[in-house]
């Protein structure tokens, strides 16, 4: 059956056709076997796999969705807008551990983004066998080019129609021109079993022994997902041989026990990949090499676990807050484990207090929120005791704790104790829909999860406690008040950074230095944290001394720059400084490495100022630095900003620049404040911002005003 999307409206099926035949495209042209179509989804940051071709859609559902800002080839390609070329698996491990660690395959694959203009829709990705050594042919990149910007020409007329161009359901995925049947009819006298499967798990052939296996139950077999057909072989332990199949061309054998929950006897699996498919036989361990059914069944269940470790342990370590933790956990370890619910708890003065949930029926969880250490709940004895509890049912759960409040669902829970260094952190709690067991290697690898949680949220609370450090000291660096002067008024704005949470550098100020002169200021120290807002506090109260010592703008300037070599080395900073005469307008400006600032005319027409500029401060102790002179005329602007307000990944400055200038023009300067709040505005509403932003504006009232 062709899996649909969600809406099942005619223009979102027309759309889910236009990305599967994009896909097929591309595979096709690259010499690909599997192909798919990333689109941005109502979620801000959230990129989700719209249409997928030649592999199973549940065995890749942990990837289905796919964050902006994770260490992705797919989320680089839309991040950046460059094309992402993964000849072979040692150039995905050494730029992309994660996606390696996740699909331990060797594979090739390609990524390129669908955009046009400015307008970012997703990115076309094509998965094709391995070339060791041999990077991507410029012909390959080319024909990909080229069907990526057919594809981005076709969704801008969606978007022209009215039709909104993103996706939330699952991916759509079409149904291949393969005839059912179509093995030879000797197979069907083997006592072994065989089946042959399309590139998305559906069963194309089924001998008669096939027939009689457990879950057949002697119905026909054929057009059914493998997986569905015989669900004992959908275990997770056996999901990394079956991915590894559709990756890879080698073949692929294991021994599963048949029968669901997986009871019966053992049998040996062999998959034989092809490009147009997977053969699949099943018979007696036997005729295989193995040490015993057992033993290698255990092997298999070890082999797919070692994987999850690795992918969370790699993620773990790019999460610098407890909301990122506890993202980086419902997006790695839930699809592992099969699970839907997940609940972190961490403990503050010998209380749980609810820092994270998901999956549990609204307000369930807020009777919970807040007990102490000596209530007895499975969450709190998971920590007091140090040991992991499981239930594989809420029976089981109820049972053990009568009088527990339970929530509507009906399947397992695991409750975990997050202890990092022998420190109590708190405890995780992960819930499935239906009753499971959990077996002897997943209690083992459940528990040493939790371990890296918890490493990574003590991490994530030092970390919290730093940023609050910078914070409070870059607000206590940053003027309260601007002076209050005759003929100019002034306003400025920070806006901190997102992504990664630190604190920058960036800083304003305005100082008067004379009976009718203003200095206007502001600049943008490398890095961000502690030594940032500590480097700009310096700097500033260094631009302060040496305005208010009587020196001309290039003296402010390099003095400021000879200073920032000696106090500290290797540091740097860019800067742009104005000297206005609020009497008749003249100002005197010198740039260190700064962007351009913007002038608005009393007609509102407005430009991009050209000052001759100098490099940036702690690079060269004899740097000079350069006057450009100009007038501010009764009613125009002035406005300085640091490069986060026109800065964005994957696009070229000048279109920042371009777009804060058109802003700027259609703003009207009175009040001033609103201005402002505009400006900042327009960029501080992305959920995203990789830098800090600040803003100073000077408008000149004249005489009058």
């Amino acid at each position: 059956m062709t899996a649909r999307p969600d809406s099942g409206s005619p223009a979102t099926d027309a759309l889910a056709r236009v990305l599967a035949r994009a896909a097929m495209a591309a595979e096709e042209a690259v010499g690909g076997y599997a192909g798919g179509v990333y689109l941005r989804s109502r979620t801000d940051g959230l990129l989700r796999l719209a249409a997928l071709d030649g592999l199973p859609g549940r065995l890749f559902r942990p990837w289905w969705r796919m964050h902006v800002n994770r260490p992705y080839p797919v989320a680089e390609a839309f991040r950046s807008g460059q094309a992402v070329h993964l000849p072979d698996a040692e150039s995905a491990m050494r730029h992309f551990p994660q996606l390696t660690a996740g699909l331990p395959f060797t594979f090739g694959s390609l990524y390129e983004p669908v955009a046009a203009g400015d307008e970012r829709f997703g990115v076309l990705m094509v998965l094709r066998p391995a070339t060791p050594g041999v990077a991507v042919r410029p012909a390959d990149r080319e024909r990909m080019r080229g069907i990526a910007a057919r594809l981005a020409a076709e969704l801008t007329a969606f978007t022209a129609s009215g039709v909104p161009v993103v996706w939330d359901g699952d991916p759509f995925r079409p149904e291949p021109a393969v005839p059912l049947g179509g093995a030879e009819a000797a197979v069907d006298r083997l006592a072994q079993a065989v089946l042959s499967t399309d590139r998305q798990g559906r069963i194309r052939y089924a001998n008669a022994a096939a027939a009689a296996l457990p879950g057949a139950q002697g119905r026909p077999l054929l057009g059914e997902v493998l997986w569905e057909a015989l669900p004992w072989l959908g275990h997770p332990a056996y999901e990394d041989h079956f991915r590894a199949v559709f990756m890879a061309p080698q073949p692929v054998y294991f021994v599963a026990r048949e029968g669901h929950p997986p009871s019966g006897r053992w049998l040996s699996v062999g998959l034989h990949p092809g490009p147009d498919g997977v053969t699949v036989t099943l018979g007696s361990p036997a005729s295989v090499s193995y040490a015993s059914p057992q033993e290698s069944a255990s092997s298999a269940d070890r082999s797919s676990a070692l994987y999850r470790p690795v992918a969370l342990a790699i993620a773990l370590t790019e999460a610098m807050t407890a909301r990122q933790v506890s993202a980086v956990v419902t997006e790695e370890l839930l699809p592992a484990f099969g699970g839907r619910q997940l609940a972190i708890y961490l403990l503050d003065e010998r209380h749980l207090h609810l820092a994270w949930e998901t999956g549990f029926p609204r307000g369930f969880l807020d009777r919970f929120d807040g007990v102490g250490l000596d209530v007895r709940l499975p969450g709190v004895e998971t920590l007091t005791s140090g040991r992991p509890l499981f239930f594989e049912s809420m029976g089981h759960l109820a049972a053990a704790y009568p009088g527990i409040p339970l929530d509507t669902h009906v399947g397992a829970r695991a409750f975990l104790p997050l202890i990092a260094s022998g420190r109590p952190v708190g405890s995780c709690i992960l819930g499935f829909d239906t009753p499971r067991s959990f077996s002897a290697e997943e209690r083992t690898v459940l528990t040493a999860l939790a371990g890296l949680i918890a490493q990574a949220l003590e991490r994530a609370r030092r970390y919290d406690s730093e940023a609050a450090l910078a914070r409070g000291l870059q607000s206590a660096l940053l003027p309260h008040r601007l002076p209050v002067s005759e003929h100019v008024v002034t306003v400025g704005r920070y806006l901190p950074g997102t992504v990664g949470m630190d604190v920058g550098g960036d800083w304003y100020d305005v100082t008067e230095t004379g009976p009718d002169s203003l200095a206007l200021v502001i600049g943008d120290v490398q890095g961000h944290g502690v030594a940032a807002a500590a480097t700009m506090g310096q700097l500033r109260s260094a631009v302060r001394a040496f305005a208010l010592g009587g020196n001309a703008p290039e003296q402010v300037v390099r003095g400021t720059n000879r200073l920032l070599i000696d106090l500290d080395p290797g540091q740097f900073a860019s800067c742009c400084y104005a000297e206005l005469d609020r009497t008749t307008g003249r100002v005197r400006a010198v740039r260190a490495g700064h962007p351009q600032p913007l002038l608005r005319h009393p007609d509102g027409r407005t430009e991009v100022l050209d000052l001759r500029g100098g490099v940036v401060l702690g690079v060269d102790p004899g740097a000079s630095y350069p006057v450009t002179e100009f007038v501010l005329e009764p009613g125009a602007l002035l406005a300085l900003y640091t490069d986060g307000l026109v800065e964005q990944p994957g696009k070229d400055i000048d279109a920042g620049v371009e777009r804060l200038r058109a802003a700027l023009a259609a703003a009207p300067p009175v009040p001033l404040t609103e201005t402002a709040d505009r400006l900042a505005g327009g960029a501080g509403t992305s959920g995203h911002r990789p830098d800090d932003i600040a803003l100073l504006l000077a408008w000149r009232t004249g005489a009058a005003g």
